[in-house]
């Protein structure tokens, strides 16, 4: 009997470069560099990678955290679950992409179009999102808060005073006063808006403006007829200036103790006359 040594089988050039690829890519993952988990598109991410166009790929769950993407084509692509937080999208072309349940957070999507995109569930908080088409996108459930530039067809009324009055809660005036503002972009002659904008200023400390919104909410309550709101808006008011006033005598300790409580309790009826409104 004769016995044979087994030659040993080397692998065709087309197959060790296959094996190169998911190597490489796989050693990328592992530096924390994009990574995807299927295999199957593998050759899509490195063709984004390579080219910064993809249209039509499979990127699902792929890890694009801080990718520089910008002007890339991902058209019609397939991105769910995908996390692109922190990445650079600016100027990017997503429409009919699919990002359901993806990551943005904190993304630059600054001239992105998202036409026709399924963006349900996508988070993209902290994302900029200044000049971004959404024309005939799907956001349902999407996370929009602590967004910037969030073009107004996105977002309603209700959602940016509730958002106003959360961060005006945990003392957060100065992100406050942006929602409220905001939202007077979309009614320019909603008073009880410019009283809590005013009472946040009055935290802030700058009277001047938050008496500017406290008179103009009087003015409006008072053309409106709303009798809660003037005679709230105009206590407001008499309260700012008794406790300036009170702050230029040297005498007025006690007295400016009361006042600044009065002040608190205006503030407080501030608040719940507004959560009224939007209720």
């Amino acid at each position: 009997m004769v016995f044979r040594l087994a030659t040993p089988q080397h692998p065709s050039p087309t197959r060790f470069a296959s094996w190169l690829t998911i190597a490489t890519v796989s050693t990328i993952g592992l530096l924390g560099w994009p990574t995807i988990t299927r295999s199957e598109s593998l050759v899509d991410l490195q063709q984004l990678l390579s080219s910064n166009q993809c249209s039509a790929c499979d990127l699902s769950n792929a890890g694009l955290v801080y990718a520089n993407l910008a002007g890339a084509d991902l058209s019609g692509s397939r991105l769910v679950r995908s996390n692109l937080s922190q990445s650079d999208l600016s100027g990017a072309n997503l429409s009919n992409a699919n990002l359901t349940g993806a990551s943005l957070a904190g993304a630059d999507l600054t001239g992105a179009n998202f036409s026709g995109a399924n963006l349900s569930g996508v988070n993209f908080r902290g994302a900029y999102l200044t000049d971004a088409n959404f024309s005939g996108a799907n956001l349902s459930g999407a996370n929009l808060r602590g967004a910037l530039g969030i073009p107004l067809e996105l977002i309603s009324l209700e959602q940016l005073l509730l958002w106003g009055n959360e961060l005006a809660d945990r003392g957060n005036y100065t992100g406050a006063i942006a929602y409220y503002s905001q939202a007077l972009t979309i009614d320019p002659d909603y008073g009880e808006v410019y009283l809590a904008r005013g009472a946040a200023y009055n935290r802030l400390g700058d009277l001047d403006r938050a008496k500017a919104d406290a008179d103009y909410a009087a003015e409006i309550f008072f053309t409106t007829g709303n009798q809660v709101g003037y005679e709230m808006a105009s206590l407001f008011v008499a309260t700012m200036e008794a406790e300036a006033e009170a702050a230029n005598d040297s005498q007025s300790g006690r007295g400016r103790s009361n006042i600044g409580g009065n002040i608190l309790n205006v503030i407080t009826g501030i608040g719940s006359l507004l959560l009224q409104s939007v209720f």
